[in-house]
């Protein structure tokens, strides 16, 4: 696949990004603008309470516990709505680091693909260069031939002719043209021995030459990219922040992010909620 189609895919994907991105800062505005009413209610309503509550006799019981209630519930909606804004947060922080980690893989590909065809390219090549050596190689040998031949030709035209030339010679000229005959065939083993000499060594020159291609054919593993090793995380599990997350009413919680899976919740539960440590540590106090 070429960078062209890679790039083309990923901007494919980003399409929609700035869209659900502008969507959830619009939400988490809005979530903002509520909590921050639900605050300035509860300060009015606070400061009406102590009021009332200074003035002897302006408020009775009832009165008092129902404005206490009123109160309560205000803080309720503004933690819910914060809750919701950091909910928000988290689910965009997720979605732009959906496409990091996706770039990033795509980068990985693209660069294990560029060293497979080099690779590729270089045991292709190098075949080449092994076959014009082969080549050259039985051309050599078909040349020795021809020479071995045609030298084997003349001696034998050679001997045919001396054989004639001294048909009617006595015994001990027969057994000078003995001699010359085992000295052709000296001659004739010695041209062996050289022919498989080279042989001998174009078989050494090609055993190299294909280790080597051996070699270059298998390219080197792709590294695994470190992919956003600066992510915080949480909930017990240590892990990064993923899916429905809940926070613990502690403000000391060492931790404060939890995955509802992790804590065994399926749905956000009503009113304070304490994380399992500071559970065991409230029980202890």
């Amino acid at each position: 696949m070429s960078s062209a189609i890679y790039l083309e895919n990923y901007l494919d994907g980003l399409e929609s990004l700035p869209t659900e991105l502008e969507r959830n800062f619009k939400l988490m505005r809005k979530l903002d603008d509520r909590a921050q009413t639900a605050m300035k209610s509860i300060d009015s309503h606070a400061k009406d309470f102590m009021r009332k509550l200074g003035e002897n006799g302006a408020m009775s019981e009832d009165e008092r516990r129902e404005r206490q209630e009123d109160i309560k519930a205000l803080f309720g909606k503004a933690k819910e709505y914060s809750d919701d804004k950091v909910q928000l947060a988290i689910q965009t922080y997720e979605l732009v680091d959906k496409q990091i980690r996706r770039l990033d893989n795509d980068l990985a590909r693209f660069e294990g693909e560029i060293q497979e065809k080099a690779s590729s390219t270089r045991a292709k090549s190098e075949e080449v260069v092994a076959k014009k050596g082969r080549k050259k190689t039985k051309d050599s040998k078909t040349t020795g031939k021809k020479k071995k031949s045609a030298s084997s030709d003349e001696e034998t035209g050679r001997g045919n002719n001396q054989s004639n030339a001294n048909s009617s010679v006595n015994s001990s000229s027969n057994a000078g043209q003995g001699s010359k005959k085992k000295k052709s065939k000296v001659n004739q083993e010695k041209e062996t021995r050289k022919g498989g000499a080279q042989k001998k060594t174009v078989e050494v020159d090609d055993s190299e030459k294909e280790s080597c291609h051996t070699a270059a054919t298998h390219p080197s593993d792709v590294m695994d990219m470190p992919v956003d090793p600066n992510e915080p995380t949480y909930c017990l599990c240590h892990q990064v922040s993923y899916g429905e997350m809940i926070g613990c009413d502690n403000p000391d919680c060492p931790i404060e992010w939890f995955h509802f899976a992790c804590v065994g919740l399926t749905t956000k539960p009503k009113g304070k909620w304490f994380c399992p440590k500071c559970t065991q540590d409230r029980k202890k106090k």
